[in-house]
């Protein structure tokens, strides 16, 4: 029996899955003009169509526009409504001890829970709560800005997986024992949030987290990740319908708290882009419809994907330049198994690429296109070297993968956040499984079945380029799995108005402190940039650097 490579199993559960969602999420034939114009601070531009349809509602005849406070939809006893006060910062209002519901008639179905946390930074605010939808129930954790919360921006981070939480990014750990020997090299693993855990006793300050200059939102979705759960086996099927949910959340928060509304927000997420992808184009369809019901619109101002897979080809087709020809690190294949790598049975090759072409691309046949996709992997990456990180080449897997993920450091902090104290003071409801969950296996399971990842996600990347909305995207060089060849190709073949530009400039060196941290292409709304010493999760392997590219980012100042 094929025993599958490290690489075959990460593409199954981390970053090589690409969304039909994403088809739907912006139209399965593209975004198409609508007879609507929608207005989105002030550049009036076709909406986003969902779905190959108008899927605009009307909100404004489900409500009056000054009847913002609604029946309760979550009735748990210890919650309280929501009561606005004039002015001033109204979080100040929220409890420490029970739930504030926020609800809003323009979103029948969704309401929001909160509640203050002294959870993990106590230099600032945090908060946490659940995005509750009918029987399903996302969980968030909002930190403050370290440096002035009402005037710098919001980043939302999201996971990939597509179904991993987005505590895994909020919390890294302090000691580089935490590896096993295993590895090629020890590391103190840092984070993009604002603790880092001590081993599984204690968390600690994290001078590198992105909150030093704007204020946080971390969302544990679909369902089933983290702490969000579902009931009476309610579930999504989509990162689409899960992306409606985090669209409702921005609304209804910006909505209540006002002194918030109008900020810029920035939608990153890491390896899994396409869920980062889907929610923003819900974010940015969204506007007309709150405008209508007489709500704030959210200022989407820019996306940020951390090594994320937007084109499965591109991605893939470079797999072999990064195991034996890559200038970035060496080769970890010799020369056989390289030309073996490069060079499968002509014939073999031949039929991959016509099976995927007639049953995944031409034409969109589920079991045809999942045959055709097994068979092409175990043609073109059973050669992956076994025991190699594939999320960072110059490295072991420490552990076993199943378990660790190749970084033994996930375990203590799944073990932390496992906790009961440290779900009571999150305000985790009882009804979550006491395990914390890093990955939703069923979840992928349903992807996979449905042959998602064969979906490009790049024409959505460029349709939101054509809305003002800034891109930017990263990625550590010593990553395979989302590596940065594919990722440059994508950038320079994807079609947008500014694509010439963008192709004519040519890669230049950024800098942190004196010392090159990677190279970077830029042209307009759009930046391509690499980070050296970085493997597929760049905060962690270079906080310092990633913060700094963040900080530039959110003032557009450039690399």
């Amino acid at each position: 029996m094929h025993r599958p490579s490290v690489l075959q199993k990460a593409m199954l559960l981390l970053p090589l899955v690409l969304l039909h969602a994403t088809a739907l999420a912006i139209g399965s034939t593209g975004i198409r003009d609508s007879e609507a114009r929608a207005t989105s601070f002030g550049k009036t531009l076709p909406p986003f169509r969902f779905g190959g349809r108008d899927d605009r509602r009307n909100f404004a005849a489900a409500f009056k526009p000054k009847a913002l406070f609604a029946s309760i939809a979550h009735t748990q006893k210890q919650d309280q409504l929501f009561v606005p006060t004039p002015g001033g910062h109204k979080l100040d209002n929220i409890s420490t001890f029970q739930h504030t519901t926020l609800l809003h008639p323009a979103f029948p179905h969704h309401t929001v829970r909160i509640k203050k946390s002294d959870f993990c930074d106590g230099t600032v605010r945090a908060y946490t709560g659940y995005i509750d939808v009918e029987a399903r129930h996302l969980f968030f954790y909002f930190f403050e800005s370290r440096r002035d919360p009402l005037k710098d921006d919001f980043i939302s981070w999201m996971n990939g997986g597509s179904a991993a939480t987005g505590l895994f990014m909020e919390l890294g750990a302090t000691l580089a024992c935490l590896f096993y020997p295993l590895t090629y090299r020890d590391a103190r693993l840092s984070s993009l949030g604002p603790c880092l855990v001590v081993k599984s006793s204690s968390t600690a300050y994290n001078p590198d987290s992105w909150n030093s200059n704007a204020n946080m939102i971390f969302i544990d979705q679909p369902v089933g990740v983290g702490y969000s759960y579902a009931e009476y086996g309610e579930a999504v099927s989509t990162t689409f319908e899960a992306a409606k949910d985090v669209a409702a959340f921005f609304a209804i928060f910006f909505e209540y708290f006002s002194e918030f509304s109008g900020r810029p927000l920035h939608m990153a997420g890491e390896s899994y882009a396409v869920s980062t992808i889907n929610s923003a184009a819900q974010v940015h369809d969204q506007n007309p419809r709150l405008v209508e019901a007489g709500m704030h619109p959210v200022n989407l101002s820019s996306i940020m994907l951390g090594n994320g897979l937007t084109d499965f080809e591109s991605i893939f087709s470079a797999y072999y330049d990064m195991r034996c020809t890559s200038r970035t690190v060496p080769p970890i294949q010799d020369i056989k198994e390289s030309y073996r790598a490069s060079h499968p049975p002509p014939r073999q090759l031949a039929r991959c690429e016509k099976w995927l072409k007639e049953s995944c691309f031409d034409r969109y046949e589920s079991i045809n296109c999942k045959a055709a996709d097994d068979f092409c992997e175990q043609e073109l990456l059973a050669t992956f070297p076994w025991g190699v990180n594939p999320y960072d080449l110059t490295m072991r897997c420490g552990g076993e993968w199943n378990d660790t993920l190749c970084y033994p450091v996930t375990k203590d902090i799944t073990a932390y956040l496992s906790r009961s104290d440290i779900r009571i003071q999150l305000g985790v409801d009882p009804t979550v499984p006491p395990n914390f969950t890093n990955i939703n296996h069923g979840f992928l399971t349903t992807l996979w079945a449905n042959g998602d990842r064969m979906f490009p996600a790049h024409h959505y990347v460029a349709a939101l380029l054509e809305r003002g909305v800034r891109v930017l995207i990263y990625v550590g060089v010593n990553d395979v799995l989302c590596n940065w060849i594919g990722q440059e190709r994508m950038t320079l073949a994807m079609e947008w108005s500014g694509q010439k530009q963008f192709v004519g400039q040519p890669l230049e060196e950024w800098t942190v402190e004196g010392r090159v941290a990677g190279k970077t292409r830029v042209a307009g709304p759009l930046t391509f940039a690499t980070i050296h010493g970085a493997g597929h999760m760049a905060p962690y392997d270079k906080p310092k650097e990633t913060l700094e590219m963040v900080q530039r980012w959110l003032t557009q100042e450039p690399l």
